[in-house]
């Protein structure tokens, strides 16, 4: 009597998953391609999906293959949106390169803002309590001038981020940004008050004829009623 063997059930499940990866990764790479060919009139054509049993040319193309950004795990991704981590460094700095090689070596991501003219002080101390002490490490709320180690390893650690280093290996750090580029912080509300408007001068207003006549009318009879240089007051 012949037997027949259908494997394991895992085995099976294992095959399928496998094939169904393989599928997909075709499909994505079909996608991004564009093929050529002409039909039996000598038409070019150009598309994705070329007609069957038709010799075809693959074009290049510059649709990119679709690709997903590495994922974080939970326990650093959780401390990365509950305490992100920002580096103040300069040029010439023996203290900022030590900070940055103590996070990458922890695997923490940071976002690293260069202090290198004026502007860039100017928020470096809006930062720091008006301090310009570099490096500068923010930890969430919390600041640690100046490099550190085990005080930084403290701020790092108190803010729930993993002791080892946990980064995917295709995670790529995000490129230095001048401080005062990246500032979201918005400028103070200006407390200068401005001066009263200045009330016009009379003299330099015109007005109506009958007003100016009526004036000049009442200024008259005082002029007259004033005693003359030297004359005594009437008793």
């Amino acid at each position: 009597m012949k037997r027949t063997h259908n494997g394991h059930p895992g085995h099976r499940r294992l095959a399928a998953a496998l094939l169904g990866l393989v599928l997909l990764v075709i499909a994505e790479a079909a996608a991004a391609q564009v093929y050529k060919w002409k039909d039996e009139h000598g038409v070019t054509h150009y598309g994705d999906t070329p007609p069957p049993r038709v010799k075809s040319d693959i074009l290049k193309t510059d649709r990119p293959v679709p690709t997903r950004a590495p994922v974080l795990p939970y326990e650093l991704a959780r401390a990365v949106q509950a305490a992100p981590v920002v580096l103040y460094t300069t040029a010439r700095c023996d203290g900022c390169d030590q900070g940055r090689a103590l996070l990458r070596a922890r695997g923490i991501p940071f976002s690293e803002r260069t202090v290198n003219s004026g502007a860039d002080q100017q928020q470096l101390e809006r930062a720091n309590d008006g301090r310009s002490e570099l490096p500068l490490l923010l930890v969430g709320s919390r600041k640690v001038a100046g490099f550190q180690a085990a005080a930084w390893q403290d701020a790092l650690t108190a803010a729930a981020y993993p002791r080892q280093k946990m980064l995917p290996p295709s995670y790529q750090f995000a490129a230095p940004v001048p401080a005062a580029g990246a500032s979201t912080v918005a400028p103070p509300a200006s407390t200068t008050t401005s001066a009263p408007p200045t009330p016009p001068v009379r003299g330099q207003m015109k007005m109506p004829p009958d007003e100016a006549a009526a004036q000049a009318a009442d200024q008259q009879p005082r002029s007259r009623q004033s005693p003359a240089a030297g004359t005594p007051p009437t008793q």
